[in-house]
C-alpha cells in the first residue's frame, strides 16, 4: 500500500511546491513593484525644486544669467564701437592689433548672448541701448562726451586716451563677468563669463604695459 500512495504523494507534494513557489514570485514582484513605484514618486519630486547645480545641468537658466546678457551686449558693442576707430585714427602698432583682436573678440559674443536671449524669450538690447542692472552706473561705459572726443583725436593722442577709456571699460566687463561666474547658472553663459575675465585681465595687462605703467 505504502508503494501505491507513494506517485500520489509524490504529485500532491509537487503541487504545494509549485503553488508555495508561485506565491513566493507574486510577493518578490510586488515587492519589487513598490519598490519602482517609490523610486519614481522619488524621481518624480526632484523636478519640482532643482537646485543651481540641476538647472545648470540641464542648460536652465536664471536671472542672473538674463542680467549678465543683457549688460554684456552693450557693454561689448561700445567696445567694438571704440576698436574701430583704431585703424584710422591709432598710431601705435599695438594699439590696432589690440583694437583688431578685442573686436574679433567680442562680436561674435554678441551674436551669442543675443541668441540666448532669444532664445529665452527676453528683449535683446536694442542698438544704442543700456542695461546698468547688470553693472552697476555704468560698467567703465564711455559717456558720450567720451566718445565724441576719442572720435576727434588722432595719433598718440588717440591711443593714450584709447587705452584708459578701455582699461576702465574692461575692468566693468570683468566685474560683470565675475558676477555671472557667482550667481549664473546657465553653462554656456558661465563659460563665456570665465573667458571673459581671463582675456580682458590679460588686456587690461598689457595695455598697462604700453602706457607704462606696472
Amino acid at each position: 500500500m505504502s508503494k501505491n500512495r507513494s506517485p500520489f504523494r509524490r504529485a500532491a507534494l509537487r503541487r504545494t511546491a509549485a503553488v508555495v513557489a508561485a506565491g513566493a514570485a507574486s510577493f518578490v514582484l510586488a515587492a519589487c513593484g513598490s519598490g519602482d513605484d517609490g523610486a519614481a514618486a522619488h524621481h518624480g519630486q526632484a523636478p519640482k525644486a532643482p537646485s543651481a547645480s540641476s538647472s545648470a545641468a540641464q542648460g536652465g537658466h536664471n536671472a542672473a544669467d538674463v542680467a549678465f546678457a543683457k549688460g554684456m551686449i552693450p557693454h561689448h558693442r561700445q567696445a567694438v564701437e571704440m576698436a574701430d576707430l583704431a585703424p584710422s585714427r591709432a598710431e601705435s602698432a599695438g594699439v590696432k592689433q589690440l583694437a583688431a583682436e578685442i573686436r574679433q573678440a567680442q562680436d561674435p559674443e554678441i551674436k551669442t548672448l543675443s541668441g540666448w536671449l532669444a532664445s529665452w524669450g527676453e528683449q535683446v538690447p536694442a542698438e544704442g541701448a543700456m542695461d546698468h542692472s547688470a553693472h552697476g552706473a555704468g560698467g567703465g561705459m564711455m559717456t558720450a562726451e567720451q566718445l565724441a572726443g576719442l572720435e576727434k583725436s588722432s595719433g598718440k593722442a588717440f591711443d593714450t586716451a584709447f587705452m584708459e577709456l578701455m582699461i576702465k571699460h574692461h575692468e566693468g566687463a570683468v566685474a560683470m563677468a565675475k558676477t555671472e561666474q557667482v550667481q549664473g547658472v546657465f553653462p554656456g553663459a558661465r563659460t563665456m563669463a570665465e573667458a571673459i575675465a581671463t582675456s580682458q585681465t590679460a588686456e587690461i595687462a598689457r595695455m598697462n604695459g604700453l602706457l607704462g605703467k606696472h
